[in-house]
């Protein structure tokens, strides 16, 4: 059970969580509460059964990159983790089923695209990034459309700032991977076209998504509280990025921690946007 529990990443599960409760909180704040929890499990079932079946496709090269994950230390067979997967995926598309039709629609991309991704995109120099990107950026807006909201600025501006700063962690992570990727004979953007290069043109689009941090106090959606959050978490994810130059692992942990504080940013914008947390 606990090499299963292992196969979800319960961090990361969570966060998603977090992160599509983020997004309907922007759009609706807390007038939908059936509808919320429905998305935000959805989005852990997704998320947990994307992992899994991840580490499934990925055991071979988790033996030089990862040896401690649990299917290629021994913890779950092969055969255990994709049959988990698939209950996981079930319950993603059971707690989605409720949603509106929008939302229904972003989770059946979503869901395409997560059992694709190992097999079609994650060997494709760039693509697989920007596929992971998107995944997480579209939390937000898989939030927004379960409470029946618009994409109004603020959750395209979550959107875009999620995605970009993924992506730049992705990138991040190949460059550290490269190891075991080459091994595989995957071609990573960092295999590709060099880890120094890839780390650049990481930094280049992080550095846009910290511009468009800002779009929502300057429409005048969110105000000065905002604004006081989210640059010293802009700070936190330019810090990463540089670090990754020389510790590509330190350089991740910190580009996730400023994503954390960029949507607690969000949350806090909405809050004092609306004079309240509306119910």
């Amino acid at each position: 059970m606990r090499g299963l529990l292992e196969l979800t990443r319960p961090g990361n599960v969570a966060a998603a969580g977090v992160l599509t409760f983020t997004g309907a909180f922007v759009a609706d704040g807390l007038l939908a509460p059936a509808a919320i929890v429905a998305a935000v499990a959805a989005t852990m079932f997704a998320t947990a059964a994307g992992n899994a079946v991840n580490d499934y496709f990925d055991r071979e090269i988790d033996r030089i990159n990862r040896p401690d994950r649990p299917i290629p230390r021994g913890a779950v067979s092969a055969r255990g983790a994709l049959w988990f997967s698939v209950a996981l995926f079930a319950g993603a598309v059971v707690s989605a089923a409720v949603l509106p039709v929008t939302a229904i629609a972003i989770a059946v991309v979503n869901l395409v695209a997560l059992l694709a991704y190992t097999e079609l995109f994650k060997g494709l120099p760039g693509v697989g990034n920007v596929v992971v990107a998107y995944l997480t950026g579209s939390t937000f807006l898989f939030g927004a459309a379960a409470v029946g909201g618009a994409f109004e600025t603020t959750v395209l501006v979550l959107f875009a700032l999620s995605a970009m700063a993924t992506f730049t962690r992705e990138v991040t992570k190949d460059v550290e991977d490269v190891a075991g990727d080459r091994e595989e004979g995957l071609r990573t953007l960092p295999i590709v076209v060099g880890e120094r290069r890839s780390l650049a043109l990481g930094v280049a689009v992080l550095a846009v998504a910290v511009a468009a941090s800002v779009v929502p106090f300057v429409v005048g959606g969110f105000g000065v509280v905002y604004l006081a959050l989210v640059l010293p978490a802009d700070g936190v994810m330019l810090w990463g990025a540089a670090r990754a130059f020389a510790d590509p692992s330190a350089g991740q942990t910190r580009l996730k921690q400023g994503m954390f504080l960029a949507t607690a940013a969000f949350i806090a914008g909405r809050i004092t946007a609306s004079g309240g947390v509306p119910a």
